[in-house]
């Protein structure tokens, strides 16, 4: 019997009794999920970083440049001083983003690692999306690449020492083409070692083939060349794989084009080619039963061997020490998969933190209840709005009807406003100005009791300029050996303060770090939210759509938050409604609202009617957060 279904059936008295209990509750619709963040352990803040580039002080930044002449980023930089001041800005975990060993254009053939083609590689660094071993780690981030493994796990304690859990990226998607696991335990068989390649599908091949017929390399159509031109003895136009694999982004062609994933091959979950399913349906009423119960269902049921494998992925990393997972356009993946590798989790650790990737809103509800996801992206709701508005495209007021279209799952979505796959606010290609992100993360941050994600360099400014290879300005590389400008003057010789920053850059980094750290502490972020933008759209004075307002409140504490995208500053009375007042408790007088991001404080004023005001001074660009005092 092995150890996942030991595991579960250990679980399923309690499970059944669990849902027996659900069950005598239930009404006839489901329900929302309480919320996973509560009051008592406040909104995770996340910190993503590249290894890669968050160490490397080479300021070369050669275009298609080598290790050599670039330089790389080491797990070793991540040292204590380094984790103690990311966990100042306010974050409780960190997101180490490209750490499992991905394809890469180096000769660590030393240490048994076979090279990889530079015709399906992205880059020279190679892109982390395209896993190669899912059991080691990346051997460029290594001071000793044969100890790569120890040293990751000495980063993993070194982070916990300094109070940051640990997230890293699980691909289940797509792999690279040259996949091949050095380090995996005896047990395990590689990803399509025992698939049946003369038929394009099987429900237990681990990828889709084109029976008859080899992969072919793309052909360029804008004049790409691998590694920009430079000769190496591996490319050739051409690259072994009889037959041909299905690419990840789902190119059934022999031949992708250059704009798909080339890279990768897709993985099959039991997807026939057709689009129906080949493993058992999960009823819809295990949307209102917890992990528990998911765990018990899965149990006894046989699964396609790309569910099994990607659990022995997931076990070992959580025992190697991991608290969480990213996971890579988990929307292209059925939800019951989600619902048995989750559930498998989710016993083994209850408190790992599971994030995905998605952007099919339809799907939302399905991949929290159905999937046991703990967060989702918010990307083409609050995310693209908010960066509408940013850009002069669009006023504030769509944000009023994406926070009720998230109604029940709003402190599921996870709030963001840079990552790996978007725009540096700084670069001119989006705001062009490091400051107008300060509105946006006050919105972002405050609006619900979901995480927030901050991505390395964004507290200073970093617009991600300069070309690197592959990777285009604009968006710092993920594909490239590089290092960033900002971060590197912060880093200061392994100091990791502010003597090199400009003024500018720090007190962008004090507004992060106060934001941030208020976020995490507050009880009323995680509370009851009430809309005040449409009701100051009608009654406000001087109230347009370039500025947004909420409360935010539990019964320990009470907030106003106002946010101003405008390039003016803008004297404003923003009114609360009667009602809002009510709630809060609150007699006609006067009361005393205090900024928690900056010195300052309001005051505002209640009628007799209970309808009540308050007049702000916003500055451009500028959010406030204020708290009444009691």
């Amino acid at each position: 019997m092995n150890k996942f279904i030991q595991l579960l059936l250990a679980s399923a008295i309690a499970a059944s009794t669990l849902t027996a209990c659900d069950q005598n509750t239930e009404t006839a619709e489901t329900s929302e999920p309480q919320a996973t963040a509560s009051a008592s352990n406040g909104k995770p803040v996340i910190y993503q970083v590249l290894p890669r580039l968050f160490g490397n002080t080479n300021a070369t930044n050669k275009p298609w440049g080598t290790i050599e002449e670039n330089g790389v980023g080491k797990f070793s930089d991540f040292t204590p001083k380094a984790l103690e001041e990311i966990r100042a800005l306010g974050a409780n975990y960190i997101w180490y983003t490209g750490s499992l060993h991905h394809a890469v254009v180096r000769d660590y053939t030393a240490f048994g690692i076979a090279n990889d083609d530079p015709d399906v590689i992205k880059g020279r660094a190679g892109s982390p999306y395209a896993v190669k071993d899912y059991y080691s780690v990346n051997p460029d981030l290594a001071d000793d690449p044969a100890k790569r493994l120890e040293e990751f796990k000495a980063l993993i304690a070194r982070s916990h020492q300094a109070g940051l859990k640990v997230i890293i990226d699980i691909v289940p998607n797509h792999v690279a083409r040259n996949y091949q696991s050095l380090a995996k335990p005896a047990r395990v068989r590689d990803f399509g070692a025992d698939d049946d390649t003369s038929v394009a599908y099987a429900r237990d091949n681990n990828f889709y083939y084109v029976p008859g017929e080899p992969f072919q390399v793309p052909v360029a159509d804008d004049g790409y060349q691998p590694l920009n031109g430079e000769a190496h003895d591996l490319i050739d136009g051409k690259f072994s794989e009889v037959p041909a694999k299905w690419t990840g982004n789902g190119s059934r062609a022999p031949q992708p084009a250059q704009g798909d994933w080339y890279e990768t091959v897709k993985i099959n979950f039991g997807v026939r080619p057709d689009g129906s399913h080949d493993f058992a349906e999960l009823p819809a009423d295990y949307a209102q039963k917890d992990f528990r119960a998911h765990a018990a269902f899965w149990a006894d049921k046989n699964v396609p061997s790309s569910w099994e494998k990607f659990r022995e992925i997931t076990d070992y990393w959580l025992a190697f020490g991991v608290d969480g997972f990213r996971y890579d356009m988990s929307g292209m993946v059925p939800v019951e998969f989600w619902s048995y590798l989750n559930s498998s989790i989710k016993m083994q650790n209850s408190d790992a933190l599971l994030l995905a990737e998605i952007y099919q809103p339809d799907l939302y509800r399905d991949y929290i209840h159905l999937g046991k996801m703990d967060y989702l992206y918010d990307k083409v709701g609050t995310y693209d709005a908010i960066r509408a508005v940013m850009e002069g495209k669009a006023g504030t007021d769509p944000l009023v009807e994406i926070q009720q279209s998230l109604s029940g799952i709003e402190d599921h979505m996870l709030r963001f406003m840079e990552n790996h796959d978007e725009q540096r606010i700084s670069s001119p290609e989006f705001a062009g100005n490091a400051r107008a992100g300060i509105p946006a993360m006050v919105v972002s941050t405050t609006i619900s009791g979901a995480p927030t994600l901050l991505y390395f360099g964004q507290e200073l400014g970093e617009p991600g300029a300069g070309d690197a290879g592959f990777g285009k300005a604009s968006r710092t590389t993920i594909f490239d050996y590089w290092s960033v400008p900002s971060i590197r003057r912060w880093n200061n010789g392994g100091q990791f303060n502010s003597e090199n920053l400009s003024e500018s850059e720090q007190s962008l980094r004090d507004f992060y770090g106060k934001l941030l750290t208020f976020s995490r502490q507050s009880s009323a972020l995680t509370g009851e939210y009430r809309d005040l933008h449409s009701y100051n759209r009608t009654h406000g004075d001087h109230y347009s759509d370039k500025l947004f307002s909420f409360a935010r409140w539990t019964d320990q504490e009470r907030l106003l938050v106002t946010a101003n995208f405008g390039e003016s500053d803008n004297p404003v009375t923003l009114k609360l409604p009667a009602d809002l007042i009510a709630q809060w408790q609150l007699s006609p007088g006067k009361y005393v609202l205090t900024n928690q991001l900056q010195a300052g404080a309001a005051e505002l004023v209640v009628g007799d009617d209970l309808n009540a005001s308050v007049r702000l001074e916003l500055a451009a660009l500028s959010g406030q957060v204020l708290k009444l005092t009691d």
